[in-house]
């Protein structure tokens, strides 16, 4: 008999301790930006391109990666992810020995280590496409928005701890040397605890693809199966227009939530004027409240469908972003980000709850796309607002977010498409 570890819940719990340690790579620059800038002696642009570049490598990276879910089952690829970002925070530790005097010189390298160490944050659609596989269709919806709710609250609190605590306690260095730490220690949680699925378990254990199919769908449950090849998993899913509709809603929220955490503590600091430690924790508001609100939104999404859940979010995000585009006072700023939080939060659990409604035959396919191209908003979207800024020093970190009011209205019209779109394909 074929031993088998573990259960969907460990199989969730596994993934979403990987995910926490690895996305924090969201927030590897925006709390300290304001230190490097000065340091560096960086413009507006370079500015939005350090507090970006952490999304670049983890938004790309999440097509391949998630599509080897489909062959592998997931393991493999959240740790190799896992270990380069490692060696990225490693690298930007070392860097900062240099002084910072000598960082402009060394910009580039600052650069390409936030590369490497962005790529932590590409363990999403690993995780994505690995908790699907041990959960039925009922409750895809319920676990994803665990999964990604709980795993999104790492940047927000990454940010705080930066702003408010370590900085002021242990300096620049000192701050990366703790994130290394802790980061090091996550991927030893993920090696300890992250599981694959039954089928994977059993293809590994040398038992014939057709066999494990039918063992873990009569024996265990499970509901959903990879295609052959990662190849032909990205090639399916790229052939369902759905996939492209998903990715484009995904692009403006959760593409939208790696750009806004990144970019809100220069927001706070520059526009509001307030305090590093303020803007640290007006950031983790709206990054936990996006994080928190994604989870409930799973569970709405299994019950209203994920189609109704995005069009009512990205509604609210609509409103939301008006409101931070004019807003003056601080109490109606954080008022308007509020509203954005749970706003893209529900849109990011809706989108995934549609993901194997839409893309049965290629989950790990289809998660690639959606989450590798929706999350390269994150590095797109800080530039277009860094570029309002150069154009206007004072006004522009406000009349930046007229870009989320342009995505919330076309990612709206999307949503309404798909839901009026023809019925769905049979499932597996």
């Amino acid at each position: 008999m074929t031993p088998i570890k573990g259960t969907p819940a460990h199989g969730l719990i596994g993934a979403t301790l990987g995910f926490f340690f690895g996305f924090a790579a969201v927030s590897l620059f925006g709390p300290t930006v304001d230190y490097l800038e000065k340091a560096a002696g960086l413009t507006p642009a370079l500015a939005g391109l350090l507090i970006a570049i952490p999304n670049l490598s983890g938004s790309l990276l999440r097509i391949s990666f998630s599509a080897m879910v489909d062959a592998d089952g997931g393991r493999r690829p959240f740790l190799i992810l896992l270990v380069l970002s490692l060696i990225g925070v490693a690298g930007i530790f070392g860097v900062l020995q240099f002084g910072a005097e000598n960082l402009r010189s060394l910009f580039p390298l600052l650069l390409l280590f936030g590369v490497l160490g962005g790529c932590g944050s590409a363990t999403f659609s690993v995780g994505i496409s690995q908790t699907s596989y041990w959960f039925p269709p009922k409750r895809q919806g319920t676990a994803l928005g665990a999964y990604a709710g709980i795993g999104n609250l790492a940047p927000g609190i990454f940010a705080f701890l930066l702003s408010a605590v370590t900085i002021p306690l242990l300096g620049l260095a000192g701050s990366y040397l703790a994130w290394l730490i802790l980061l090091a220690g996550g991927t030893g949680l993920y090696f300890l605890l992250g599981r694959n699925a039954w089928y994977f378990q059993l293809r590994k254990a040398g038992v014939d693809a057709e066999d494990a199919k039918a063992e873990a769908r009569e024996k265990y449950g499970q509901a959903f199966f990879p295609q052959k090849s990662v190849v032909q998993s990205l090639k399916t899913s790229a052939g369902v227009w759905q996939t492209w509709a998903l990715v484009l809603i995904y692009f403006t929220s959760f593409g939208g939530f790696m750009a806004l955490t990144g970019w809100f503590p220069k927001y706070w600091l520059n526009y509001h004027q307030t305090s590093l430690a303020l803007a640290g924790g007006l950031t983790a508001l709206y990054s936990l409240g996006a994080s928190l609100v994604r989870i409930a939104g799973g569970g709405i999404s299994d019950r209203i469908g994920g189609e109704n859940t995005a069009l009512i979010s990205l509604g609210i995000t609509l409103c939301g972003a008006l409101i931070v585009s004019f807003a003056t006072l601080l109490s109606a700023a954080v008022a308007g980000v509020v509203l954005m939080a749970v706003g893209m939060g529900t849109a990011n659990a809706a989108v995934f709850k549609m993901v194997p409604d839409k893309v049965p035959t290629a989950i790990g396919g289809a998660a690639g796309w959606v989450g590798g191209l929706g999350a390269f908003g994150g590095f797109v979207l800080p530039n277009l607002m860094a570029a309002f800024v150069a154009g206007d020093p004072v006004n522009g970190y406000a009349r930046g977010f007229l870009v989320f009011v342009g995505l919330a209205l076309v990612a709206g019209g999307i949503s309404f498409l798909i839901k009026t779109s023809a019925p769905q394909g049979a499932r597996r």
